[in-house]
C-alpha cells in the first residue's frame, strides 16, 4: 500500500475532547481519514461524524470493520476495555493517558498490544511540541542535581472536562502521565516516587532518579488560575533549564501526532511514546498514589 494513502482511522467516544481535539485532528489529514465514530449514544456518535463525513458505527464490531487503527477519547476505565478488544482485533491504537483506572487494567492493555503486535501510540499532548523536543534535547546535555516542577489549572471546579472520573480520581491520574513522562524525559530515569496529599485537591510528589538527582512535581486541577500552568525547572552546577508552556500554541503538536502515528501504522513500528511507555508511566502513578 502505498504510504501516501491516509490511515483510516475509527474514533471511540464522542465527549468534549473526541470533538475538540480527535476527530478534529483525524479529519484534516493528509495522512489518516477519519472513517468511523462510535459512541455508547449513537446521537452523541452523530453530532461528532457528520460535520466530517464519517460513518456512525452501530457496534464496535462495525468500527473495526471500517478502520485500520483505533483511536479513544474515553474515559481510562472505557479505554481499558475496549482496547484489549481493539488490539485483538488488529487494529493499531492512539491511546489516551491514563492507560487504564489503575495499574493491573493497563498491564493488560499493554499485554494485548504486545501479544497481537500492533502498533500502539500515546497521547501525551505537549511531547508533539517543537518547544517541548527542543527542551529534552537541551536537557540531554546537562548535569542535573535537582529539579521543580507543577501542573496546575482550575477545569475540575467546572466545565466539560470536569468528568466523572476526573473528579473521582483527580489530578495524579489526569496531569500526572504528563509531567511524570517530561521528568522521566529529561532528567533520567525515574526510580523511586512518593505522593502526598489529596489528588482531588493537590498532590505533591518526590522522585529520585537512577543518576541521583531529585525532583519535585506539584499537581491540581482544583485552583483557579488564568491559565493552565506546565512549568518545569531543572538545576545543576552549568545552571537552570526552564520550560514552561503557558505561550506555546497546542494547535501546533495535533499535526506532528498525526503524521508520526499515521507513520508508525504503515511502518508497523511504534515509537517511543507507546503502549509499554503507557505502562511505565502507569506504574510511576500507582506508587505515587497516596495511601
Amino acid at each position: 500500500m502505498s504510504t501516501t494513502t491516509p490511515v483510516e482511522v475509527g474514533l471511540i467516544g464522542a465527549g468534549p475532547w473526541a470533538r475538540t481535539m480527535h476527530a478534529r485532528m483525524l479529519a484534516a489529514g493528509p495522512e489518516t481519514r477519519l472513517a468511523a465514530v462510535w459512541a455508547r449514544r449513537a446521537s452523541a456518535a452523530r453530532e461528532v461524524a457528520e460535520p466530517y463525513g464519517a460513518v456512525v458505527a452501530g457496534t464496535l464490531e462495525e468500527l473495526f470493520d471500517r478502520c485500520e487503527a483505533v483511536a479513544f477519547a474515553v474515559p481510562p476505565a472505557v479505554q481499558a476495555e475496549l482496547a484489549v478488544r481493539a488490539a485483538k482485533a488488529g487494529k493499531a491504537l492512539l491511546l489516551e493517558k491514563p492507560l487504564g483506572p489503575d495499574l493491573a487494567s493497563a498491564r493488560a492493555v499493554a499485554v494485548a498490544v504486545a501479544d497481537a503486535g500492533v502498533v500502539s501510540q500515546m497521547v501525551l499532548t505537549k511531547r508533539y511540541h517543537p518547544s517541548t523536543r527542543d527542551f529534552l534535547r537541551r536537557a540531554a546535555q546537562l548535569e542535573i542535581t535537582g529539579a521543580r516542577s507543577c501542573y496546575l489549572h482550575g477545569a475540575f471546579l467546572g466545565g466539560e472536562f470536569a468528568t466523572d472520573w476526573r473528579l473521582e480520581q483527580g489530578a495524579l491520574l489526569d496531569l500526572g502521565p504528563h509531567l511524570l513522562d517530561l521528568l522521566d524525559a529529561a532528567i533520567g530515569p525515574i526510580a523511586g516516587i512518593r505522593g502526598t496529599g489529596d489528588p482531588r485537591r493537590w498532590v505533591e510528589l518526590t522522585c529520585e532518579h537512577e543518576n541521583g538527582a531529585v525532583s519535585q512535581a506539584s499537581l491540581s486541577g482544583s485552583v483557579l488560575l488564568p491559565r493552565a500552568r506546565t512549568r518545569i525547572e531543572l538545576l545543576g552546577p552549568a545552571g537552570e533549564l526552564v520550560f514552561d508552556t503557558s505561550e506555546i500554541d497546542h494547535e501546533e503538536c495535533w499535526p506532528i501526532l498525526r503524521a508520526e502515528f499515521a507513520a508508525a501504522v504503515r511502518s508497523g513500528r511504534s515509537g517511543e511514546l507507546n503502549a509499554a511507555r503507557g505502562l511505565r508511566l502507569q506504574e510511576l502513578l500507582d506508587a505515587a498514589t497516596p495511601h
